[in-house]
């Protein structure tokens, strides 16, 4: 007996669940839909007021500073972004300093998203410095296209939706086939038994119940049924049941059968599918790996050219004759844009370090030095009434071996976290030797961090409440990646902290030590320092005045210093000098910040005296009181100091560059190391400059329109008219797999912008022939 398919009571039953289910589940889906239109209508306000913070500390020196062609940099590379379709910088006067627009992206589902997102969305961010943050430098404005966001949305509703259909069509299966084997097949078992097992032959004839439906609605019908049985003919009783155990029998055997064939087919299909999705995700991640090493490539790139020359002009700036002030800023400028070639560098590694493929140096460092250095790059993160010190133990070897950079690192972010989250008292960076090597802490005064909160400081973009992210800023990364430096370092990073009262940060490394502390020879004198108890420089002068063989007397600013003997007086209070120069005639050493020195009216009227910028560094110090206890002369503000002579070559370079600031660079350092400079624009030209003039060796850019360096570089070598010309390899690709890829090129070696005078005299040293360098 054939029961159709729609007939059926597990079809009835399954399609009204379904029917139930595929309600419930379009509810869900459609509320899950509009849960994530509301966050991603959140997110994009989110997006571009992080992209405005990001982009407001260089609008606003842009504007500060007005410059035109830095501002273009900045709104072009803000257009980068993909929401991006309009960004402009103007100043105070209403000008316009510079701005760049785009077309929209168009698509058949843009109405739909416009409807949902809007159009478009405008961001205005007022520009202002940090010092003077009532005014107004000018607006950074932003236009915004949503549909780089509301794409990305109905692509997700989509699926949702689908997912949901498709769950809707598995479940129908699913009860479709548990309705069967619980009701369907039973019933037509026993309908089955009765239409061919002739029961009325045997008067003892039993209908057997199915399995599990003893005491069910089934095995009640079983049993009226087996007692209407029993009132038949007894004659065939017998035979009866030996086909009705018989056909049961054979009845189980086809349903094994059929169970495990369904549980083959099924396990097959699970296989294949499985299989097809690990292959989908393996072309998909080797995709995300391609575009993620061509984003980092282009990003070295578009990076490092500019700081190219950046910081090539201020090398050939401090060539020049500069006053020793001027050479102090030019300095200092260099150093912040070599920390940005540093941290560059730290980003591009990042992708390295998830990989497990982080590769560390061991190179002997002043760790000392690196410390003071950091720690004066980044004195100006300190608020007005924070006092930063950094006191290196006299114990401290004065070379370690290690990998300098990820010190600097570690150093720098825990410095840069302390400084941001204190607002007044004291962050001082301690360096000293410990059992295992060397024990780096940062203590600040800031607004510490709860119990509840520690379990989670290192885990990657978290910080310690919500609240602290939206008064400070910050993603929460530079303590995990920390943490994962010292790991990688064979160190440890802990945390001790009350909320309210501060934190420490210690850092144990194990950086073993490559030649013992040295000290400067002895100096004579009494030297009396008029600063607070609690404060710094009280114990940083405690701690290395003696090891000086000084005689070192502390005292409160407000202290009388009349009847004082003392070679040298030295107070961190600017207000105190002028009653310290009436009580006293001896030299007078002002440590403060740099934006509170003195003028040199006033340093006059209050002379002999002389001024250090805070953090206190050991070396500056020393000099310091060499001047004044051993009577050496002052440096003089206006002297100018004259770089070294480089050594120069008699040789003719081609130089092949399409960008003309980096061949004002290039060629000023050549210029300067004695060489004959030809220029190319890009390959093809380099390859008729060749044609027609005879050189000593190639400065090769790899990327360049036309004909990139790689293409012409393999045709100098195919044409076998210039074997032995050195061809040098300039880029600004700083991945690993560049060098390999210069090389199989047929350059001869690799120079990576931005480059320094010092760098590129070596490699003229090792590519030019010996005859051709003259002092």
């Amino acid at each position: 007996m054939d029961i159709p398919l729609t007939q059926r009571l597990s079809f009835k039953q399954a399609s009204l669940t379904v029917l139930v289910a595929f309600i419930l589940g379009t509810v869900l889906s459609i509320i899950q839909v509009a849960n994530d239109y509301i966050n991603e209508d959140a997110s994009i306000d989110r997006e571009i007021q992080a992209l405005l913070q990001i982009s407001h500390s260089p609008a606003a020196r842009i504007a500060y500073n007005i410059d035109a062609e830095l501002a273009q940099e900045l709104v072009t590379g803000l257009l980068r972004s993909p929401a991006v379709i309009r960004a402009e910088i103007i100043d105070n006067n209403g000008a316009v300093l510079a701005s760049v627009n785009r077309a929209r992206t168009e698509s058949d589902f843009r109405m739909l998203s416009d409807f949902l997102f809007g159009e478009r969305r405008d961001f205005e961010d007022p520009l202002y410095i940090v010092h003077a943050p009532n005014e107004v430098l000018g607006v950074l404005r932003l236009e915004v296209d949503t549909y780089a966001f509301g794409s990305d949305f109905l692509r997700r509703a989509m699926l949702t939706l689908l997912s949901g259909f498709v769950r809707s069509l598995l479940l129908s299966l699913i009860l479709l086939v548990l309705f069967y084997s619980m009701l369907t097949k039973p019933l037509v078992g026993l309908i089955r038994s009765l239409s061919e097992g002739s029961p009325g032959r045997e008067p003892d004839a039993k209908l057997p119940c199915p399995p599990g439906h003893e005491q069910d609605e089934i095995g009640v019908l079983v049993e009226v049924t087996n007692r209407h049985l029993a009132n038949l003919a007894t004659e065939m009783q017998q035979r009866r049941v030996a086909d009705q155990r018989l056909n049961q029998y054979l009845s189980e055997l086809e349903d094994i059968v059929s169970a495990r064939t369904a549980e083959l087919k099924a396990a097959n299909s699970r296989l294949s599918r499985y299989n097809q999705e690990l292959e989908a995700a393996r072309s998909s991640a080797l995709e995300m790996a391609k575009a993620r090493a061509a984003f980092l490539a282009n990003m070295s790139h578009e990076i490092r050219t500019p700081l190219n020359g950046l910081l090539g002009m201020l090398d050939l700036a401090l060539d020049a004759p500069l006053g020793s002030e001027q050479r102090r800023q030019l300095q200092i400028a260099r150093d912040s844009g070599t920390v940005l070639v540093e941290l560059l560098n730290d980003i591009l590694d990042l992708s390295k370090f998830e990989a497990g493929q982080l590769e560390l140096e061991r190179i002997p460092f002043d760790l000392g030095t690196l410390a003071e250095d950091t720690a004066n790059l980044l004195s100006q993160n300190a608020a007005p009434g924070v006092e930063l010190t950094c006191i290196i133990a006299p114990s401290l070897p004065a070379l370690v071996t290690g990998d300098p950079t990820r010190v600097r690192q570690v150093i720098s972010n825990l410095l840069s976290n302390a400084l941001k989250f204190t607002r007044h008292g004291r962050v001082d960076l301690r360096v000293a030797p410990c059992e295992g090597g060397v024990l780096i802490s940062v203590r600040d005064t800031g607004i510490g961090i709860s119990s509840e909160s520690l379990p989670k400081l290192f885990q990657p973009f978290s910080q310690a409440t919500a609240g602290i992210t939206r008064q400070f800023g910050g993603t929460g990364l530079g303590l995990a990646l920390t943490r994962h430096l010292c790991e990688a370092m064979q160190g440890q990073l802990e945390v001790r902290s009350q909320e309210g009262l501060g934190s420490l940060f210690s850092a144990e490394l194990p950086l073993v030590e490559q030649a013992p502390a040295e000290h400067n020879a002895p100096l004579m004198g009494r030297v009396a320092a008029f600063c607070s108890a609690g404060g710094g420089l009280g114990e940083l002068l405690q701690t290395w005045l003696p090891v000086w063989n000084l005689d070192y007397e502390r005292k409160d600013p407000e202290a009388d210093p009349a009847g004082l003997e003392a070679d040298l007086l030295i107070s961190d209070h600017p207000e105190r000098l002028e009653s310290l120069r009436k009580a006293s005639g001896a030299p007078i050493l002002l440590v403060t910040g740099y934006a509170s020195f003195l003028s040199a009216a006033q340093i006059n009227a209050l002379a002999p005296l002389q001024q250090l910028a805070r953090p206190l560094a050991r070396t500056p110090l020393y000099q310091a009181l060499q001047r004044v206890l051993l009577k050496q002369p002052e440096e003089q503000p206006t002297q100018t100091i004259e770089a070294p002579l480089p050594r120069r070559h008699n040789a003719k370079v081609l130089l092949v560059e399409d960008n003309a600031v980096n061949q004002l660079v290039a060629k000023g350092m050549l210029a300067k190391l004695g060489c004959e400079v030809l220029l190319a624009g890009h390959g093809g030209e380099a390859l008729s400059r060749l044609e027609q003039h005879a050189v000593d060796l190639v400065l090769m850019d790899c990327n360049m329109p036309v004909m990139d360096g790689y293409e012409a570089t393999r045709r100098i070598r195919q044409s076998g008219r210039w074997p032995d010309l050195p061809v040098i390899a300039l880029t600004a690709n700083a991945l690993p797999d560049e060098r390999e890829r210069c090389h199989a090129a047929g350059m001869n070696d690799y120079l990576a912008k931005p480059f320094r005078r010092e760098e590129l005299e070596t490699l003229l040293d090792t590519w030019l022939p010996a005859t051709q360098a003259a002092p």
